[in-house]
């Protein structure tokens, strides 16, 4: 299927793939809405909490999530282990067209971002001494993690052009890929993910949206909400 490499609103790059009508990121804002989704709804609250985290990327896509997490371990000290699943790569011209580290005033880490993207895959590499990165173009039902995650940003699709991985098989395995205490965060919000989510035992809490969208979800493995 072709991809184009299209400008959001907030100046940010997005990928959109016209036949399936989907953008990697929202048109409103890809940076705006990977901050607030999983930076700030994910990962920040956790690294009130740990000082490791394991975190699993569901759409592993341009690698803006894992650029966002890396940047949160250089301003924290904190250490990331970060597994993303990705079937499809974009191509070493989609990823060199991108202009994330611009938009972030962050030019020094285009050799981070080259590298997430250029590293082998199917092997753990270290991109700084405080993230390391293990790609897998493995499906997610056909995966096993070695170890349990604290933290999982699931951003597929949207359920109308992906339904496949939005239903109870998924969520059931992801349930028990999380340690207890465990998050989920992702930008969907519809009622029929949310009553599918608990009925795999996650407690869901409703968050303000990014630009573009009203709410937003996070799901946690037990009663505890980080707030």
């Amino acid at each position: 299927m072709r991809r184009q490499i299209i400008l959001t609103q907030d100046g940010s790059h997005t990928i959109a793939i016209p036949e399936l009508q989907v953008t990697y990121h929202s048109t409103f804002g890809a940076v705006q809405e990977s901050k607030h989704v999983f930076i700030e709804g994910g990962l920040i609250p956790l690294l009130q909490l740990h000082n490791r985290i394991h975190i699993l990327e569901v759409g592993f896509g341009t690698g803006l999530n894992a650029l966002l997490s890396l940047g949160e371990t250089e301003k924290t000290g904190s250490e990331i282990m970060y597994t993303a699943i990705e079937p499809f790569p974009l191509a070493k011209e989609e990823i060199q067209a991108l202009n994330y580290c611009d938009q972030l005033l962050q030019p020094g880490w285009k050799t981070y971002f080259r590298q997430m993207h250029a590293c082998r895959w199917e092997k753990e590499e270290l991109i700084t001494p405080r993230f390391s990165l293990y790609k897998t173009m493995s499906i997610l039902r056909e995966y096993n993690l070695k170890h349990k995650q604290q933290l999982i940003f699931f951003d597929a699709f949207a359920p109308a052009a992906q339904p496949e991985l939005w239903d109870r098989t998924v969520f059931d395995q992801l349930y028990q890929l999380l340690e207890p205490g465990g998050i989920l965060v992702t930008y969907c919000s519809k009622g029929s993910v949310r009553r599918t989510m608990q009925g795999s035992g996650f407690i869901i809490e409703k968050l303000p949206g990014p630009p573009g969208k009203r709410e937003m979800i996070r799901a946690v493995k037990g009663s505890e909400m980080y707030r």
